[in-house]
């Protein structure tokens, strides 16, 4: 029995983009859920870091101390070194799952969807690249032009992780809009701003007053009150852009997953803003800045979901 295909018609079967065969775990789906997860978990812990000053709790790297892979009883650096020793153990971890998300990847999709497989080595390529910046911050002691990018990185990994997840369940055939050209362009300038205003969020950060150690402050030098009206300022814009898109997706017709992705971008916008003002006007205490970290990553996938609803493959 033959079968034949239209031009342009997908090379790959429903199941090899949507399910697994049926009664099985859809262990892709499990890896990469576990992927985005570990991802926005090491956000947190590096917060953590960073807000109790435990930066150079293990003072070396690849070492935590001098001749010992792991914190040691001698240390002077008391609880400190045990909260960095746990941020660092999240790299394994990440590493593994990477790993593990690319050979499920490749064992699947090698032959039907080979483009997704070299998508799902990213996280492998840049955990083991994050690693490597976060030995140069310890052994450059904290300067903040290594730690925002140590940051940033880690919104990326969030933003490729949602990517991933989403592409998952698609084909691999041309992307085509979803929504008309105005609303994609708009939506990629939305990105755009919010990838302004993470950017501008690591410079409020490192001018501000957590350093990440107890004793050493090291600073970007910038005055901490101008840098965060100049965030405040950013975050109005893409709140602005943000309106317009929830607008726009009720007067023009649109897929239901573009406007509940915005909708629920500006919401979770709304508040990280109220807890950005919260923090500033408060003298950014621990726990407030902790919600802003996991806020800011939250975003992340909500924004990346509202430019990859925009179109279809």
């Amino acid at each position: 029995m033959s079968t034949s295909t239209t031009p342009g018609a997908p090379t790959h079967s429903p199941a090899d983009v949507v399910t697994p065969p049926r009664g099985a775990r859809d262990w892709m789906w499990i890896a990469l859920v576990a992927n985005l997860v570990g991802n926005v978990a090491i956000i947190l812990t590096g917060g953590l870091v960073r807000l109790t000053g435990s930066g150079l709790g293990c003072p070396t790297w690849p070492e935590c101390t001098a001749g010992s892979l792991v914190p040691t009883g001698e240390q002077t650096e008391g609880f400190h070194k045990f909260i960095e020793f746990g941020n660092r153990l999240m790299s394994p971890v990440l590493v593994v799952i990477a790993a593990w998300v690319l050979v499920l990847a490749a064992r699947r999709f090698w032959r039907s969807r080979r483009r997704f497989v070299y998508a799902c080595a990213v996280p492998l390529l840049f955990v083991l690249v994050q690693a490597v910046v976060g030995g140069i911050i310890v052994l450059a002691r904290l300067d903040p032009r290594t730690v925002s990018p140590h940051f940033l990185i880690s919104l990326f990994l969030v933003a490729n992780a949602t990517y991933l997840l989403y592409r998952y369940r698609e084909g691999d055939d041309a992307p085509q809009r979803a929504v008309p050209t105005v609303v994609q362009r708009l939506a990629w300038a939305a990105a755009a701003v919010g990838g302004v205003v993470c950017v501008l969020g690591t410079a409020v950060t490192g001018s501000g007053p957590h350093s990440g150690d107890k004793d050493e402050n090291v600073r970007f030098g910038f005055d901490p009150h101008a840098t965060s009206w100049l965030h405040a300022d950013s975050v109005m814009l893409f709140l602005g852009l943000a309106v317009a898109l929830v607008v726009a997706s009720r007067l023009i017709e649109v897929p239901a997953p573009f406007r509940r992705a915005w909708d629920w971008t500006l919401a979770l916008s709304l508040l990280q803003g109220l807890v950005g003002y919260v923090q500033y006007f408060t003298g950014r205490p621990i726990a407030v800045v902790a919600v802003h970290l996991l806020l800011s990553a939250l975003f992340t996938v909500l924004l990346t979901q509202g430019v990859l609803t925009a179109r279809r493959r």
